[in-house]
């Protein structure tokens, strides 16, 4: 299925955009942690404003459940949003009410606008297709036409991405085509050798994921908490280290399943353990096959760095979700730092999948155009490589 882009959608002087965008930034006490989503958001924004369209941008901000709660706001955004646009961008106080009204009846050609947090209104995220519809009809009211930029977001069937294209012209945003693009070479015909490393926390998060890409990839390198769960399975001592007791036989599974696909399953050697959880743990280096019953594993250690490193050298096609350790702790960030940098020095087509991965590159300091893609959704890519249909783009599919 093709998808129309901005330029399908013809002149759009003097015509009211409504984009949805992918603003949800970690936000506490109004300062914003990280602001890679809006500048990942800015180039469709301009591009529609600089076309003389009047431009309304819809996004949501973390789980206020349906209810107006100010530390959710996204006066913040806002603010940053117009500083890296590098245009004044009208702040309306409600996402569809009068301020909203007003707002958007103002703008002039090449103006822009941002809503409050779509999320203040249970509509948005309703189960119920009735009430969803409704919150649609009157989000769709503001405008004429509609893009779909907000990736992080289109695996969700909610009103603002799935309703409201379909009651406007629509096209997609700059954003969400090239993420397509990206993932159709990882689900096509990838180029060999094809590489995937996951981390993060659960193995939970990445069933799916795994299931589906058994049949496709060469090597499967695992690291970070969810490590710990394959390592169990295979018999080890895990000590205090997070484990998914119920994911076991799940995880035996794969393991089999990988060595009858020959696939190349790659587990850490060794670990840092550390005594607790804490950026100051005491922590020494131990196989990953002998974890002391009472410490933790926090990152993976020098000879697994050097291990993954070594798999990755010759991939044609990387794709990374999920950190090898607690990054956020300088003293356990140094698996995570050692797999991008692997990334970084190949000469392979790499992706990084969004969500924690995304935001450790930028807390490492490494630079992103030392990727090839880092994604905006992590979510969103991790379902679209399970092979799911995402609501969000079948909506703006023609």
């Amino acid at each position: 299925m093709s998808m129309s882009t901005i330029d399908d959608l013809g002149d759009v002087r003097g015509k009211r955009v409504l984009v949805r965008s992918d603003l949800n930034v970690p936000l506490q006490d109004g300062v914003i942690g990280d602001d890679g989503r809006i500048r990942a958001s800015v180039p469709t924004i301009n591009k529609l404003a600089d076309k003389g369209a009047r431009v309304i941008v819809c996004a949501h901000l973390g789980r206020p459940k349906g209810q107006v709660k100010p530390e959710f706001s996204l006066a913040p955004v806002a603010e940053r949003l117009g500083e890296l646009l590098g245009r004044e961008v009208r702040f309306a106080t409600d996402t569809v009410g009068d301020s909203a009204r007003a707002t958007a009846d103002a703008l002039q050609d090449g103006e822009v606008a941002l809503l409050e947090n779509l999320r203040f209104e249970a509509g948005e995220t309703s189960k119920d297709d009735a009430e969803r519809g409704a919150f649609a009809d009157r989000l769709a009211a503001l405008a004429e036409l509609y893009v779909g930029d907000g990736f992080g977001a289109v695996h969700r069937k909610h009103a603002s991405v799935y309703d409201v294209p379909q009651r406007l012209p629509h096209a997609a945003g700059g954003l969400i085509a090239a993420e397509v693009d990206v993932l159709r070479r990882l689900t096509g015909e990838p180029a060999r050798p094809y590489a995937v490393v996951l981390g993060g926390a659960k193995v939970s998060d990445k069933l799916g994921v795994i299931a589906n890409l058994l049949g496709k990839v060469d090597r499967l390198i695992v690291g970070g908490g969810m490590a710990y769960t394959f390592l169990k399975a295979q018999g080890h001592e895990v000590g205090n280290s997070l484990l998914q007791e119920d994911q076991l036989d799940q995880v035996r599974g794969f393991i089999e399943e990988a060595a009858k696909r020959d696939v190349d399953l790659v587990l850490p050697v060794d670990v840092l353990a550390a005594t607790e959880f804490g950026p100051d743990a005491p922590h020494e280096v131990v196989d990953a096959t002998a974890i002391p019953a009472d410490r933790e594993g926090l990152d993976i250690g020098p000879r697994t760095r050097e291990l993954f490193a070594s798999k990755l050298a010759d991939a044609a096609t990387v794709f990374w979700n999920g950190p090898m350790g607690v990054f956020e702790f300088d003293a356990f960030s140094g698996g995570t730092r050692a797999v991008a940098e692997a990334l970084i020095a190949s000469g392979a087509f790499t992706v990084v999948g969004g969500g924690d991965s995304a935001a450790a590159v930028r807390r490492l300091g490494l630079p992103e155009d030392g990727f090839s893609h880092i994604s905006t959704g992590g979510g969103a890519s991790l379902e679209y490589l399970e092979g799911k249909t995402l609501p969000g783009l079948s909506a703006l599919e023609d």
